[in-house]
């Protein structure tokens, strides 16, 4: 029991350490990270389009 005290002790200081972001550089994170989803999605799926394309070509003919 001695051990599960000290963990949540330490755990507890470990966090008063913690700089947490602010609400704006919360939301600007989102944002960055939405955004780089949204566009590595595009891309992935314009190579799948044009590998696609590529494969039907090479096939039919």
């Amino acid at each position: 029991m001695n051990k599960l005290s000290q963990y949540i002790k330490e755990s507890v200081a470990e966090m008063k350490k913690v700089t947490w972001p602010t609400k704006k550089e919360t939301y600007n994170y989102t944002l960055i990270v939405i955004g780089l989803s949204v566009g590595v999605a595009a891309f992935l799926g314009a190579l799948d389009l044009i590998f696609g394309w590529g494969l039907q070509f090479v096939i039919i003919k």
